[in-house]
């Protein structure tokens, strides 16, 4: 059957479909353009086309009324051709029909013109029907195309991601590999390790065990030896009250032979009148009766003044150290007995170590003397303090305080020397005890490490410095803070007098100072302010007119650290300083010259010196662990 499409719609269909579309082949359109895409040797290619023909198997019949109705349009059209062509042949047959019989036929001529014409009319609709659906499917075929086109385009940009993700499948395939490389080195090198750690364990079992038998045999040995120090102490006691009754035996008949000779008093006579005071009657017997005047004969001189003996003497001491009391009793041996700390008749300018020793496992930070000066108290790194007893120029051990956290950094007795009282790193103050090492107090309220601590002059408050810039007043009987001062700076060290507090600072506002203070002293008296600062120089301020009387230098000192302590003597004419070399400075008050040099004990920086309230010993500690105890013996 001819086609009654015009060249315009032949041109139509050849753009959308490629070809000259003829009836029945609507249902091959899809098979047939998807066709030249399943040419290719790549499995993706392949299994795309495959996946596009289902898709055309499944969706087909969405398309098949669609190219159902448009052959039928094909076919319609083609007959609206043929009945045109009838038709104007019919109506050519007609005209020369009625030019030869015009007359004849005229009536069945206008009945066969107006059924042809209402067949046009008729015919003349269908097309235009026909036309209408032609445009609908030539719109859904564009719009089929440009579907077709994302399509493409979205398979385009599939195989370009295919190709990025192969690339990077193939880059994690090498990486993969690398890391099990280094997996089975690590495994490798973790075995050897665990090996390693096998053999350390045993090593350190065998070693465990070896410090457990070191252990026993050391309890043992500790043991052995506390027993021999208390038959020695048992021993000494008996000797030392064995001495104490010859001596009060003498005494006694000393004192019976004088009373037996009274003399006549004679006021120009140099005579001492001696009072005795005796609690026990036994020992006044054949003696004068207490408060009896003894008086001595003209011809014979005295050149030592006798007095009644201070408390404390070396009877009292003795007697305390073993658990007994002793009601007072006289002493004529003046040097045997222990004069308060308010009272220093020398002071000895150290020239000699007597006793170099290990104080601490670790950097000791301060060291003090008891108001009696025989105990020593120093602190550390180990966050313990410790107190030790001179006896004979030697330091022994005599009990260690516990209960702080971090390291020590200030130690100082209260004036009876029945408290000590410790600052340290862990933001608190401590005090304990003296005769049982008893922690009694602890003093929290700090931000920072406490880098000095200090009884006020009644013993019942404390003052504390830290880092962080302030300073607090604490109640002992309450145990709370009463004040806190906003110092401006790290507080490095604190002293106190009757009237007021001095602390020293990190920022330098010390007076006239031009470093930074490390440590602060006050004299006997307390009219003179000892400081210590990190530019190298000693200075002594006259706190009654507000000036600086001497400065201190010398070749080779140098402050070690930010809490370094220096101390004045007990009389206040000397002055004595560590160096961060490990050389004491002994420097003279009244002429402003050093001293004394001191060197060839410590191996590491002084952090403290420390002179005891009686003039005969100075201890300096030092970063490396040691103690040294110096004297002028």
């Amino acid at each position: 059957m001819p086609c009654c499409l015009s060249p315009a719609d032949h041109a139509q269909h050849k753009h959308l479909f490629g070809r000259t579309p003829f009836p029945g082949d609507g249902p091959r359109l899809r098979e047939g353009m998807s066709e030249p895409r399943a040419q290719g040797g790549c499995p993706w290619k392949r299994h795309i086309v495959d996946q596009l023909k289902r898709r055309d198997r499944v969706q087909r019949h969405a398309f098949e009324e669609i190219v159902h109705q448009y052959n039928r349009l094909l076919e319609k059209s083609d007959l609206q051709t043929v009945l045109s062509e009838r038709l104007q042949t019919d109506k050519f047959d007609h005209q020369n029909r009625h030019d030869l019989s015009p007359a004849g036929d005229g009536g069945r001529g206008e009945a066969l013109l107006q059924e042809m014409a209402q067949i046009r009319i008729r015919h003349q609709e269908e097309l235009t029907e026909l036309h209408k659906k032609r445009g609908e499917l030539a719109q859904n075929v564009i719009e089929l195309n440009n579907r077709i086109q994302q399509k493409d385009k979205e398979i385009q940009t599939n195989e370009t991601q295919m190709l990025q993700y192969q690339r990077r499948i193939s880059e994690l395939e090498a990486e993969c590999r690398d890391l099990r490389g280094s997996l089975q080195d690590l495994e490798r090198a973790n075995q050897t390790l665990r090996d390693e750690y096998d053999a350390l364990q045993i090593t350190f079992g065998a070693l465990e065990e070896k410090l457990r038998r070191a252990s026993e045999d050391n309890q043992e040995l500790v043991s052995r030896w506390m027993a021999e120090k208390a038959q020695e102490a048992n021993r000494l006691n008996a000797e030392n009250d064995k001495d104490t009754r010859r001596r009060q035996a003498k005494l006694q008949k000393d004192l019976a032979e004088a009373a037996k000779e009274p003399l006549p008093i004679d006021p120009d006579d140099d005579i001492e009148v001696l009072q005795v005071v005796q609690e026990d009657p036994a020992e006044a017997r054949g003696g004068a009766s207490p408060g009896q005047a003894i008086s001595r004969t003209p011809g014979v001189s005295y050149s030592r003044r006798v007095s009644r003996s201070p408390p404390g003497g070396i009877l009292d001491s003795l007697s305390h150290m073993f658990g007994r009391h002793r009601s007072a009793s006289l002493s004529l041996d003046t040097a045997e007995t222990e004069r308060p700390s308010a009272v220093c008749t020398e002071v000895r300018l150290p020239t000699t170590a007597l006793h170099s020793f290990d104080a601490h496992d670790g950097e000791v930070n301060a060291v003090c003397f008891s108001p009696g000066s025989r105990l020593l108290a120093t602190g550390g790194m180990d966050r313990r303090v410790k107190l030790w007893e001179v006896v004979s120029g030697r330091c022994e051990m005599k009990g260690s305080l516990t209960g702080s956290n971090a390291g020590i950094t200030s130690i100082e007795f209260d004036s009876a020397g029945s408290y000590i009282l410790a600052a340290s790193n862990d933001f608190a103050s401590r005090m304990w005890t003296v005769d049982d090492y008893r922690l009694r107090h602890t003093l929290t309220g700090h931000s920072g490490k406490v880098l000095a601590a200090r009884f006020l002059l009644d013993n019942a408050r404390i003052v504390s410095g830290s880092y962080d810039r302030t300073l607090k007043l604490w109640d002992l009987r309450s145990k709370v803070c009463m004040k806190t001062v906003f110092a401006g700076s790290s507080c490095n060290d604190i002293v106190c007098t009757e009237q007021c507090v001095m602390s020293g600072h990190f920022d330098k506002k010390e007076l006239e100072l031009l470093g930074r203070v490390t440590s602060l002293d006050l004299n006997h008296d307390r009219t003179q302010l000892l400081t210590c600062s990190r530019d190298d120089l000693l200075k002594i301020f006259d706190l009654r007119s507000n000036a600086v009387r001497q400065s201190f230098s010398a070749q080779g000192f140098k402050c070690g650290a930010d809490w370094t302590r220096v101390t004045f003597s007990p009389d206040g004419s000397y002055v004595a300083a560590g160096s961060a070399e490990g050389t004491l400075f002994v420097w003279n008050v009244l002429t402003g010259k050093l001293a004394r040099t001191l060197d060839k004990q410590h191996s590491s920086a002084i952090n403290a010196v420390a002179w005891s309230p009686s003039g005969a010993h100075v201890v300096s500690v030092e970063k490396g662990s040691k103690a040294v105890l110096w004297s002028d013996i």
